[in-house]
């Protein structure tokens, strides 16, 4: 078979047809551009076993994903993080069918990962040498590795808020680091005049194509990890929205392949309350999100106040007769909490976003409590230490308490 069956990028506003083999950003209308795969021959040169017996990484899926040469793959081992049920917590909530995809598991710790190493070799492939991002921490730290292990330059500009050990795992593997005194779209103005005048190349969310492909990967290890199925629901947390829109863009791209059946799973996009402009235009029926002002959340990563893909958001939302919805910061820290209790699974505020919305779709009854409902853990707890408070006794060496509050 051959290795990508990657055609050419079109963009999904004007239908505009770009160049796959040669470095590309937006379109000239300025939407993101995605890349789009022959199918039809695909269909006719693979099949769902020979990608199946594929290696245990998201490399399994090389047919539909834009890489033309196994040569050019960076890679660390990412992909293929398990699904696991949550059948105790779900049962409390009344959604006894609820299972988590948990993204903390992969080499980051966090489903950045997947774009990082999508889009770093992509880049490679095609030439480029170094690369620049505004980021909320996860996609740095993501970027900057897979970049080490290409031997590409990095360029990373991130909030001073950002969890601090993303700060580190951007230095230590040799990356340029900047912080901002401000949110991710101050870090995103640094970044481009530093394309503009430096000759970096702007990798950040959507302004290249690759990084969605990377991250379509949760939707075919979804649906193979289920049997070649959807379930009834997948709830994302939302920020940039590459996520979603690529669960999304997988999902149709197997259905045209005829490897899964015509089924769509409703896809809900969660946002913080501190920050929901895609929730915002969602329920005022708008194709397009306006900045939200003031934004902040716990949940650093989703913490957006504008997505470039918000349109394409908001389209898979609608498609699929999904949702979108906000929670409150209480919210996520006390179903991050109840979780962990309950499952021994520790969320990151983003990801615990999903389950206070689960429990939120539940309680106003657009879930019955029937369906099976996946939801994304988009990175490891233990990268988040600030969500938890730990006081515990200070015992003396024959056990007598010496003091509390440590």
């Amino acid at each position: 078979m051959r290795f990508s069956y990657l055609s050419h990028l079109e963009c999904p506003r004007d239908g505009r047809s770009y160049d796959a083999g040669v470095p590309q950003k937006v379109c000239g209308c300025g939407s993101p551009l995605l890349a789009r795969y022959d199918l039809k021959a695909l269909a006719e040169g693979v099949t769902r076993d020979q990608i199946s017996a594929g290696p245990p990484s998201l490399w399994r899926y090389h047919p539909l994903l834009p890489v033309s040469a196994p040569e050019a793959v960076v890679t660390l081992g990412e992909g293929l993080t398990p699904i696991v049920g949550l059948p105790k917590y779900g049962a409390t909530i009344g959604v006894p069918r609820l299972v988590v995809k948990d993204e903390g598991l992969l080499p980051t710790g966090s489903f950045k990962g997947r774009g990082a190493a999508v889009g770093v070799s992509r880049a490679q492939e095609l030439g480029i040498t170094a690369i620049a991002m505004p980021t909320n921490g996860n996609a740095g730290a993501a970027w900057a590795t897979y970049a080490a292990r290409a031997g590409m330059a990095a360029l990373i500009v991130m909030p001073v808020d950002a969890p601090e050990i993303t700060r580190k795992e951007c230095v230590v593997t040799g990356a340029q680091l900047y912080l901002v005194d401000g949110l991710i779209g101050d870090a995103g103005r640094i970044v481009e005049r530093a394309v503009a005048q430096d000759g970096w190349f702007p990798v950040a969310t959507l302004k290249e194509p690759y990084r969605l492909e990377g991250k379509k990967t949760m939707g075919f290890e979804i649906a193979e990890q289920l049997g070649w199925r959807v379930p009834d629901v997948i709830v994302y947390p939302t920020g940039g929205g590459v996520g979603l829109i690529g669960i999304y863009k997988a999902v149709l791209e197997l259905q045209e392949l005829g490897w899964i059946g015509e089924k769509l799973p409703r896809m809900v996009a969660v946002q913080a309350s501190g920050c929901a402009p895609i929730v915002r235009a969602f329920e005022r029926g708008a194709d397009h999100a306006e900045p939200w002002q003031d934004a902040a959340t716990v949940a650093f990563g989703i913490n957006v106040p504008s997505a470039i893909g918000d349109f394409l958001i908001l389209d898979a939302v609608r498609s699929t007769r999904g949702c979108a919805v906000a929670v409150s910061d209480e919210a996520i820290l006390a179903e991050l909490a109840a979780c962990a209790r309950g499952e021994g699974v520790f969320f990151c505020p983003e990801g615990a976003a999903t389950l206070a919305a689960v429990r939120q779709l539940r309680e106003s009854g657009w879930l019955d409590g029937s369906e099976e409902v996946l939801v994304l853990n988009t990175g490891a707890g233990i990268k988040y230490p600030n969500t938890v408070t730990a006081d515990p006794p200070l015992l003396t060496v024959d056990g007598n308490v010496q003091s509390t509050g440590h």
